[in-house]
C-alpha cells in the first residue's frame, strides 16, 4: 500500500517580514552616518590639498617676484593714481596666482586697467563668471557665484556676478572693515601676510614661516543675522560695497574658527570642529574651534614676537 504526502509550500509570516525590515532598517541606519563621515573625510583631504596647491603657488609666486601677492591693488583711477583702498583695480592676491594654479589663459584675458566691479559688461566680468574648483571647498554647500546687487550695492546696478570662493588670505589682527575709514591716498596693511598695495617678502615673516597664517578657510553663509551681509567670499577681487569690501578677499581674527559670534571677516568652515589654515612654510593644519586666543591671534601676525607653541 502506498501513501502519498503532500508538500506544502511555507511562506513568511508577516511578523517575520517585519523582523527582517526593522533588521535591515537598523543596519541601514548604523551605516549611513560612517558613509556620511567617509564622504566628508574625502572632502576635507581635497579641501585640504586644495590650500597645499594655494601654497605651492603662492612661493611660486615668492620664487618669481621676489614677493607675495598684495592682497588687493587699489589706486585712484586718475593722476597723481595715488593709493586708494577701494580704487581700481581693485584685484586680489587670488588674481595674482592664478598662472601658478594652471589658470594662466583665465589671467592673460584679465584687464588689469578695468575695475573689478562695472556698470556695464566688459570683458573681466565674464571671466570672472568662471569657477575655479580650487579655490571652492567641496565641503561647502553654497553657491558658485553670487548677484552683487542683491547685496544691496548702492549706486547704479552691478552688471558682475561674482565667482565664490572659500580661502581668503590673512590680514591679521587688525579690523579689516577699518580700511574703510582709512581714507583717499592711505594704505591699509594689517598685521598679517596680506594687505593694501603691500607686497611682503618671506624675510618679512619674522614670526617664523611655520608660525605664520597665509590663508584659511571660510564657509558661505546666506542665513545670517539680519542686516549682515552674506557670509560670501570671491577670488575676483574688492567689491565696494561699505566696510564690507575687503572682507570678501582677506579676513582676521577677532573670533575663533566656526564661532557662532563671528561675522564676515572671521574664519570658518562646514567642518566639524574647527578650520584648516595655511602657514607660511607651505604646510596645511587643523585648527580646532576651541584654540586658545592669544595663540591664535599670534600665528595670525607675520612679526608680532610672539611666543606661540604647541598648537
Amino acid at each position: 500500500m502506498f501513501f502519498s504526502q503532500k508538500r506544502t509550500a511555507r511562506g513568511f509570516t508577516l511578523i517575520e517580514l517585519l523582523v527582517v525590515i526593522a533588521i535591515i532598517a537598523v543596519l541601514v541606519a548604523l551605516l549611513l552616518p560612517a558613509v556620511q563621515q567617509a564622504r566628508e573625510a574625502a572632502r576635507r583631504s581635497s579641501c585640504k590639498n586644495n590650500l597645499k596647491q594655494i601654497g605651492l603657488a603662492l612661493h611660486n609666486y615668492h620664487d618669481t617676484h621676489g614677493a607675495f601677492p598684495p592682497g588687493w591693488i587699489g589706486v585712484e583711477q586718475t593722476a597723481p593714481f595715488r593709493p586708494d583702498v577701494e580704487g581700481p583695480s581693485g584685484m586680489s592676491w587670488h588674481v595674482m596666482i592664478l598662472p601658478f594654479m594652471d589658470q594662466a589663459p583665465l589671467y592673460n584675458q584679465l584687464n588689469f586697467s578695468q575695475p573689478v566691479i562695472q556698470t556695464v559688461p566688459n570683458q573681466n566680468s565674464i571671466l570672472f563668471n568662471t569657477t575655479i574648483t580650487g579655490y571652492r571647498c567641496p565641503s561647502d554647500p553654497g553657491p558658485e557665484r553670487w548677484d552683487i546687487e542683491e547685496e544691496g550695492s548702492p549706486g547704479p546696478p552691478l552688471q558682475t556676478n561674482m565667482p565664490t570662493a572659500n580661502y581668503p588670505g590673512v590680514f591679521g589682527t587688525t579690523e579689516i572693515h577699518d580700511c574703510e575709514t582709512v581714507g583717499l591716498g592711505n594704505n591699509c596693511w594689517g598685521n598679517g601676510v596680506f594687505g593694501h598695495n603691500t607686497a611682503y617678502k618671506m624675510r618679512d615673516l619674522i614670526d617664523g614661516t611655520s608660525n605664520t597664517f597665509l590663508v584659511g578657510e571660510r564657509a558661505s553663509r546666506l542665513n545670517v543675522p539680519a542686516g549682515e551681509p552674506a557670509h560670501l567670499s570671491t577670488w575676483a577681487g574688492v567689491i565696494p560695497e561699505g566696510e564690507e569690501a575687503f572682507a570678501r578677499i582677506l579676513g582676521g581674527t577677532d573670533h575663533p574658527p566656526n564661532d557662532p559670534a563671528g561675522h564676515l571677516e572671521d574664519f570658518s568652515s562646514f567642518h566639524e570642529g574647527g578650520a584648516q589654515f595655511l602657514l607660511g612654510d607651505g604646510r596645511v593644519r587643523f585648527v580646532s574651534e576651541n584654540i586658545d586666543g592669544g595663540v591664535y591671534q599670534g600665528l595670525a601676525t607675520r612679526q608680532g614676537g610672539e611666543v606661540v607653541g604647541e598648537f
